[in-house]
């Protein structure tokens, strides 16, 4: 079940939003009561409710609004408990200053916005003892291991436990924790109304993660990076799964690099059965990986990990990818020797990617030459690549016949920055831009205006999550979809 928080400064914007939700189905509504400016009237929002409602005056320590007093604010739970709320929201530390009486259920809460304490269990053992119906703890996740403790919490629970972290890199459990066991989530109506630091809105769970259809048996997937909360492949994953209609789910893990190794061995026991790998793991993951196919042992980089029967697959679905579109552009046929024999390539940047496609147009038989602002990182990479580097002054009057940004430069917010400046551009030459977002760069913009062909990152992307979602699951993906579903998330879709 889903709890939508409402938290308006007055009753008649609270009762609008509380019918509009009732409408919707939704199952259960937690009123703010802290939120309202005037004195709480709680005969007129209670009766006549539609849906079952929760009544919480939250303090400013506990990420509450409420400037009265403390007593005015125990009286006005005592009073919502009397007027028949179906639940009361108290926190453990006054939950013994309000007894239970008649049928309104009680959740004794415990809400920590710094950290996730290494006592969790203590803590939910104390609570325990308060006369609770349901036991909600929300804390602030510093660490993705912190997510794993509260679900484990939600799993083990003798009482019905509706536990959670916050922050970022805490949504991963707001979306699992029905899979543990929790009673319900929280999520706000949208989002210009998030009460919580990390919380989604009611069209997020239930449209694009399905809250109400994860169970127990539910597989898990999801992308590691960090940061993660810009990353589209959550929404591309999610619809394609939804497509299908399998019982799967698709997270953004937000993981450091200190905290990846911890990750990786955890992730067996949360039924994680395989990730999209992204900066900065995709050198670092290798160690975690059994088998490596081909491309990712020459590259020493994966952006994918399957994991079948406790081995873990590791593959780079960014290089096939990138030869697909470009073999397909340039109507080549990749099943040949060496389909790139006798192009000149122009890879701009020396990070990840560069790195990735480097390697394999040159062992496609390409002519690949690099160049990168830092001429020194440029020239080591080809070095080890066995391929050319460049000054990078000079890489605008460089002969080349595919030119391939691989930097950051034109990626949203920067829209006006482009790494090869209009007016050098041969019309002859193929563009090939890597960043997705915007998919339209002024590199791109400038490249069609000169009359070259071009290829938006969009193409890269939606190809090698496809790929992806192959070895995911086994079964075929919807190009079209996927790319319709990354236009509409960067507002370039025209529908």
């Amino acid at each position: 079940m889903i709890c939508v928080s409402i938290g308006r400064g007055r009753h008649r914007m609270m009762i609008a939003e509380l019918e509009h939700l009732a409408s919707l189905g939704v199952g259960l509504v937690e009123l703010r009561l802290d939120y309202i400016r005037r004195p709480v009237n709680l005969g007129r929002l209670l009766e006549d409710r539609k849906c079952p409602v929760v009544a919480t005056v939250r303090r400013p320590s506990d990420g509450g609004k409420w400037m009265r007093t403390e007593e005015e604010r125990l009286t006005l739970l005592r009073t919502a408990i009397a007027n028949g709320a179906d639940y009361v929201d108290l926190e453990h530390d006054i939950a013994g200053k309000i007894p239970r009486y008649g049928k309104t259920k009680r959740i004794i809460s415990y809400h920590n916005f710094a950290e996730t304490p290494a006592n969790l269990e203590q803590i939910h053992q104390g609570m325990a003892k308060l006369d609770p119906d349901i036991i909600k703890i929300a804390t602030l996740a510093n660490n993705p291991l912190d997510n794993i403790r509260m679900l484990r919490l939600c799993r083990d629970a003798k009482v019905p436990t509706a536990a959670f972290c916050m922050g970022e890199m805490g949504v991963i459990s707001r979306i699992l924790c029905g899979k543990f066991g929790s009673p319900w989530t929280y999520a706000s109506l949208n989002e210009d109304r998030l009460l919580a630091p990390g919380q989604l809105t009611l069209q997020q769970l239930v449209e694009e993660f399905r809250y109400e259809q994860i169970t127990p048996r539910t597989g898990i997937y999801g992308v590691i990076a960090d940061p993660v909360a810009h990353s589209l492949s959550p929404r591309i994953h999610n619809a394609m799964i939804r497509k299908a209609g399998l019982d799967l789910i698709y997270l953004p893990f937000r993981v450091s690099a200190a905290n990846l190794d911890e990750f990786m061995a955890a992730c067996p026991g949360m039924d994680i059965r395989g990730l999209s790998v992204t900066i900065p793991h995709k050198e670092k993951i290798l160690k975690h990986i059994n088998v490596l196919d081909d491309s990712v042992a020459g590259i020493r980089a994966a952006n994918t990990v399957v994991f079948r029967d406790g081995v873990a697959f590791g593959y780079n679905t960014d290089l096939e990818a990138a030869l697909t579109v470009l073999a397909k552009k340039l109507e080549l046929d990749l099943t040949a020797p060496e389909p790139f024999a006798e192009r000149r390539v122009l890879i701009l940047g020396a990070g990840g990617i560069a790195r990735t496609l480097a390697w394999g147009l040159h062992r496609a038989g390409a002519f690949v030459t690099l160049t990168a602002r830092d001429y020194r990182k440029s020239e080591a990479l080809a070095n080890h690549l066995k391929v050319k580097s460049i000054d990078w002054p000079i890489r605008q009057n460089y002969p080349h016949d595919i030119l391939i940004n691989c930097t950051s430069c034109g990626m949203f917010p920067n829209l006006d920055e482009t790494p090869f400046e209009e007016g050098w551009f041969d019309k002859h030459t193929l563009v090939f831009e890597t960043i997705y977002n915007p998919e339209q760069t002024l590199l791109i913009k400038h490249a069609r205006a000169a009359g070259c062909d071009t290829l938006t990152g969009v193409d890269m992307f939606v190809h090698q999550a496809a790929r992806q979602f192959e070895l995911f699951t086994g079964q075929p993906a919807d190009l079209e979809l996927m790319r319709y579903e990354v236009k509409r998330a960067t507002s370039a879709a025209k529908y």
